[in-house]
C-alpha cells in the first residue's frame, strides 16, 4: 500500500491532469500548473528524485487522469507456475506488463506472455482485478490495476527476451525471490486456486 503522503501526491497530480486537460481559462491553467508543481515538490522531498524528471515525467501525463492497466499471466504445468527472470532487477514474475492501446486485455495478456517466455498462450479465465495500492507492492507514481488471467499454453518453447534473461516453472514451495512489485506469493498462491477451481468468480480489488 502506498504511504498516506504519495496517495495524496498522487491525487494532486491527478486532479491537474484533468484540469489541464479541460481548463480553457489562462488563469485556471496557471492554478492546475501549480498543483502539479505542488505533487512533484512533495515527491521529491520524499524520495530525493530530481524534480525536473519528475515535472517531465507527469507533464508527459494527458487526458482524463485514470489508473494504468498491468496484465499478467498465470500459467500452469503440473501445479507449477511459469516465472520470468526480469533483466532490469534480477527478480522472477509471472509475464505481463502494461496493456497497450489496441490490445484487448486477453490479447495483451497473450502477447506479453510470448515475448517474455517464448510460450503461446491462450487467456482462459480473468481471476483477479487488483487494485494494486490494496496489495504488497512497493509503492508507485501512479494508479495501477492488475489484472491477473489464467492462461494455457498451446505452443512454443522457453526462450528469454531483451527483458527477460530466464524462463522456467517453479512449485509454490520452491518459488525464487520475486519482484514483488510485478507480483506477491499471495497473489500466485490465490492464481493457483484459480487454476484449480475454473467455476470461481473473478476476484477483485
Amino acid at each position: 500500500m502506498d504511504p498516506s503522503w504519495l496517495e495524496r501526491a498522487k491525487r494532486l497530480q491527478a486532479i491537474a491532469q484533468t484540469g489541464l486537460t479541460y481548463a480553457r481559462d489562462p488563469y485556471d491553467r496557471e492554478r492546475y500548473e501549480a498543483v502539479r508543481d505542488i505533487a512533484v515538490a512533495l515527491i521529491a522531498d520524499r524520495t530525493g528524485g530530481e524534480p525536473r524528471a519528475l515535472a517531465d515525467l507527469f507533464a508527459g501525463e494527458s487526458g482524463y487522469a485514470t489508473p494504468k492497466v498491468d496484465v499478467r499471466a498465470a500459467v500452469f504445468r503440473d501445479e507449477r507456475i511459469l516465472l520470468v527472470k526480469e533483466r532490469s532487477d534480477g527478480l522472477w514474475t509471472v509475464p505481463g506488463g502494461w496493456a497497450d492501446v489496441g490490445d484487448s486485455p486477453s490479447t495483451a495478456v497473450e502477447r506479453e506472455t510470448l515475448e517474455e517466455s517464448g510460450y503461446s498462450v491462450r487467456a482462459v479465465k480473468l481471476a483477479a482485478v487488483y487494485d494494486r495500492n490494496r496489495h504488497d507492492h512497493a509503492p508507485h507514481l501512479f494508479h495501477i490495476w492488475k489484472l491477473f488471467f489464467v492462461c494455457e499454453i498451446t505452443g512454443g518453447s522457453p526462450r528469454p527476451s531483451v527483458e527477460t534473461e530466464a524462463v522456467e516453472f517453479f512449485a509454490l514451495d520452491r518459488l525464487p525471490e520475486l519482484s514483488t512489485g510485478r507480483v506477491t506469493s499471495r497473489q500466485i498462491a490465490q492464481m493457483l486456486e484459480h487454476h484449480r477451481h475454473r467455476e470461481w468468480p473473478t476476484a477483485f480489488d
